[in-house]
């Protein structure tokens, strides 16, 4: 049988929320296998035919038509076509801020990174193929992707059936995040997101621990070093502006946190991404 597969990777992800890294659909030699190895970035298959194994850890998944695998990021995975009925699957790779929280919605995972005979399975399957239909490396290419990629993550949401307690977390961060998305250019702070979403600190805290695994105040540094890292790349401001442009009232506190983030100071990553004026010219004009 040949191996018959069509991939996509995006060259540039620049949206922070979410950005598609890659996408596309392969039919398998029998035994074709990916790994040992790790992504760095969420990896999502929908098994459209045939029959495959996915082995996290000690633990080996069989699957088969209709069957869904999520891969973590960091995390060392093996998947194989079977011998016989070697399987066709179509993935989206991606990630973002808004990643983990939306698959926390979902009935994926850590300890069960499946899902079995999706009952929406066939949608899945049309909504991958849509944003492969909507591949390219131009900024209206990663709009489009990332809308359809929220499209499909939504048919997992609908057909989840999570706790309470959970699906409140959710919304909780949801709105923290739709805040922190609006204002993080102001010099804001955990209290003013907890008094927007009108939760004590301590409970905004938990809530964020449980869906994304890290503390609010971490999720807000995350995202100015992630847009300071845009406007740095991406444009000629000096670096005390872009420290105002994304919340930063002290440039000197702006340079260290950055540098604990990134490893470099604003200045040497800079130099490391030169910013080209006619390229961005360019791109606007396509």
């Amino acid at each position: 049988m040949e191996n018959n597969k069509n991939s996509f990777k995006v060259e540039e992800k620049e949206l922070v929320s979410l950005s598609v890294y890659n996408v596309g659909f392969q039919k398998c030699d029998p035994l074709y296998q990916w790994g040992p190895g790790i992504r760095d970035h969420y990896l999502i298959h929908y098994v459209i035919s045939g029959k495959g194994t996915y082995r996290v850890g000690d633990t080996t998944f069989p699957l088969s038509a209709g069957d869904c695998f999520l891969v973590y990021p960091n995390t060392e995975v093996i998947y194989q076509a079977d011998a016989e009925d070697p399987w066709e699957y179509t993935w989206v790779g991606f990630a973002g801020s808004d990643a983990a929280m939306i698959l926390r919605a979902t009935d994926f995972s850590r300890e069960s990174p499946v899902i079995r005979q999706l009952p929406s399975g066939d949608e899945v399957r049309r909504q991958l193929l849509h944003i492969y239909d909507a591949r390219g490396n131009g900024f209206e290419h990663a709009v489009e992707m990332t809308g359809r990629l929220y499209t499909t993550l939504a048919v997992f949401m609908h057909c989840a059936q999570k706790p309470a307690s959970l699906n409140s977390a959710n919304t909780y961060v949801q709105k923290s995040i739709e805040y922190i998305s609006s204002n993080y250019s102001y010099p804001i702070t955990v209290e003013d997101i907890a008094a927007y979403v009108g939760l004590s600190r301590s409970h905004l805290f938990r809530s964020f621990e449980t869906v994304l695994c890290m503390s609010p105040k971490k999720y807000l540094t995350d995202f100015r070093i992630k847009q300071a890292c845009y406007l740095l790349e991406h444009s000629q401001l000096s670096i005390t502006a872009i420290a105002n442009s994304v919340g930063f009232d002290n440039g000197l506190y702006f340079s260290k946190t950055f540098h604990k983030q990134k490893g470099l100071s604003p200045k040497e990553y800079r130099q490391s991404h030169p910013f080209h004026a006619e390229n961005e010219e360019q791109n606007t004009n396509k």
